[in-house]
């Protein structure tokens, strides 16, 4: 038991301090679970069972299923309805984003829903000329709270139903079972309703406009002091040289956005343009860099762009665009200089948010985390491959993309397949989301080269990581012992009372380390501790899912708050402000809610 909780603490503190990615983190801890074998009594089949969990095997097909609807747009039509429903009215504006991604979330993954919608509503925000910090985050904490709907809502919920039904099969006496599609959802609509009054009513007000309605992101980014516009005189030295030979060594942090030449301009790639006398470089630096530059090389100032239309002011010139990283994403754990990020795309990055940090020089060495956002400079051919890249979410929407409209139909028929399959206890979940993948295919709604880079593996490998610590913790009595210790707080407190303290804890939990990893954590020892005072151990199951599944108080507590922090120009206490009082709401709801449909006395 202490080898096992060493290595609780080690995951935590690993998913607390992003020292590797999560996954990797996952991985490492399933790694010396099988080689201290002798003290956590994880075999090597046990430690690779998460790879052919019926989760797993979910997970993987769910996000699947989630790129083919992607790929018909019907997400994007249903946004672009919403926007023209909603207009100038932040009220609609606002009961729009939630009313569409609240129902969407409860039949595709959530996560998914959410990078569709970031460029739809952030668009949304400034036609209605209303902040993007209005809209974004309750788009990410509605499709938390649609997630609760269904089964397949969220990986959260499939992993809690795989724990809970090998935990039933282990001790029949606790009474566990598999979720059923539906099971919790006369649960899940009361906690959607609650917290889409609490949004539109108290949340609303507790936003922050951290974003001006008028985009400029520019001025939002306060870029004005970095970007000049510099003159070459004809005693340059610069003069005969590449843009690449003169500015682009490392020690000098300058970036050459544009070169001007006799009214034509020059973008991207610069690097083997040579400079001629006369030419106007456009730089993004700071200023002692830029004071050092113009001293050596006697370069003339010549003013710089103010606004972001001066960047840009003809349609054939570099776009101005905010690009969020997501998880999965080849730039995560990278740097921009390690990932070549300008060279592969052809383009600038002239500032980079981090956690709600914004950096505006020397970020080249940076190293990316999911959520990062990216403020970057390119050229529309350029700017269409990176909307078309799914390492990227690009926070704006253009007509450049392409969906398969037509296949629509095969779409929602597939989907409306796979949830009532399970429902109607024709098929396992397991078995009809993997026959969807392959009626995807088949009907055209998927291309088969599209299977593999439609998975998160990030995701994948995080549960096949995390699962045989939830095995460690019940093998070794570990489970037991904490679940007898939560247990002794019914001296003094109900059995209800003990059920919200292991809801409040989960939230806690969740709130520094993945969905995942909490469920994974406290579904046994929930199961324990009901066992112990003799309660519902599902209802104590349900309390720890659905505090898992709606993580508001922090931008790290779930990936859908990573996607809009950026975006959003949020700051990590906005979340505590919004959320703290929500997800204090929601425990006394869902407790109580479970109490009234499900019981807490066994």
């Amino acid at each position: 038991m202490l080898v096992v909780f060493a290595l609780i603490l080690l995951a935590l503190v690993l998913f607390a301090t992003e020292r590797f990615p999560i996954d990797v983190t996952a991985i490492l801890v399933m790694v010396l679970l099988m080689v201290l074998e002798p003290w956590t009594q994880i075999s090597a089949r046990e430690g690779i069972s998460g790879f052919a969990s019926p989760a797993t095997i979910t997970v993987l097909a769910m996000l699947i299923l989630s790129t083919g609807v992607n790929r018909t747009g019907i997400v994007q039509l249903l946004g672009r309805k919403m926007a023209a429903f909603a207009g100038n009215d932040r009220r609609k504006q606002l009961a729009a984003t939630i009313g569409v991604t609240g129902p969407v979330s409860g039949v595709i993954n959530n996560t998914p829903v959410v990078a569709i919608l970031v460029p739809v509503i952030a668009d949304l925000a400034h036609e209605g000329r209303t902040s993007p910090s209005k809209l974004l985050m309750p788009l990410s904490f509605a499709s938390m709270l649609g997630g609760t709907l269904t089964l397949i809502g969220t990986s959260t919920n499939i992993l809690a139903s795989d724990i809970t039904a090998r935990l039933g099969a282990e001790s029949p006496g606790l009474g566990l079972h598999a979720f059923g599609m539906f099971e919790f959802t006369k649960l899940g609509v009361v906690v959607f309703a609650v917290g889409s009054v609490y949004l539109v009513t108290v949340g609303v007000r507790l936003l922050p406009e951290r974003v001006p309605a008028e985009e400029d992101l520019v001025e939002e980014y306060a870029l004005q002091e970095y970007l000049t516009d510099v003159v070459v005189p004809a005693n340059s030295s610069l003069i005969g040289q590449t843009v690449g030979e003169a500015l682009g060594g490392d020690e000098l942090d300058i970036d050459v956005l544009q070169l001007i030449r006799y009214g034509e301009r020059f973008d991207e790639p610069l690097a083997r343009k040579e400079i001629h006398e006369r030419d106007t470089l456009r730089l993004r630096t700071n200023r002692g860099t830029l004071e050092r530059i113009m001293d050596a090389e006697g370069l003339a100032l010549a003013g710089g762009p103010r606004t972001e239309d001066d960047l840009h002011p003809d349609d054939g010139d570099p776009v101005l665009v905010e690009v969020v990283v997501p998880s999965g994403s080849f730039l995560v754990g990278e740097t921009l200089a390690s990932s070549t990020f300008r060279q592969r795309y052809s383009a600038n990055v002239l500032a980079f948010r981090t956690r709600g940090d914004v950096v505006r020089d020397r970020f080249e060495d940076i190293r990316i985390r999911v959520g990062d956002t990216l403020l970057v400079q390119a050229p529309p051919d350029s700017l269409t491959r990176l909307v078309r890249n799914e390492d990227f979410i690009v926070a704006h929407e253009f007509d450049e993309v392409t969906y398969r409209t037509e296949k629509i139909p095969f779409a929602v028929a597939i989907i409306a397949g796979v949830v009532a399959l399970p429902a109607l206890n024709v098929l396992p979940i397991v078995v009809s989301a993997l026959a969807g993948v392959v009626a995807m295919v088949f009907t055209g709604v998927l291309r088969p080269t599209e299977l593999y880079s439609s998975v998160e593996w990030n995701v994948i490998f995080l549960l096949a990581g995390v699962i045989p610590l939830g095995i460690a913790l019940q093998q070794t009595g570990a489970a037991a012992l904490l679940g007898d210790a939560v247990a002794s707080t019914a001296t003094f407190l109900p059995a209800i009372g003990v059920l919200w303290v292991f809801y409040l804890a989960t939230g806690l939990l969740t709130s520094v380390i993945s969905n995942n990893a909490s469920v994974v954590l406290m579904i046994p020892v929930a199961a324990s501790a009901a066992q112990s005072i003799g309660a519902n151990a599902f209802a104590f199951v349900l309390a720890v899912t659905f505090a898992a599944s709606t993580a508001f108080m922090t931008p790290v507590g779930y990936q859908t708050n990573l996607f809009v922090y950026g975006p959003g120009g949020y700051r990590f206490s906005d979340f505590l402000r919004v959320g703290a009082p929500l997800q204090l709401l929601l425990s006394v709801v869902t407790v109580l809610g479970i109490a009234f449909f499900w019981g807490v006395r066994a």
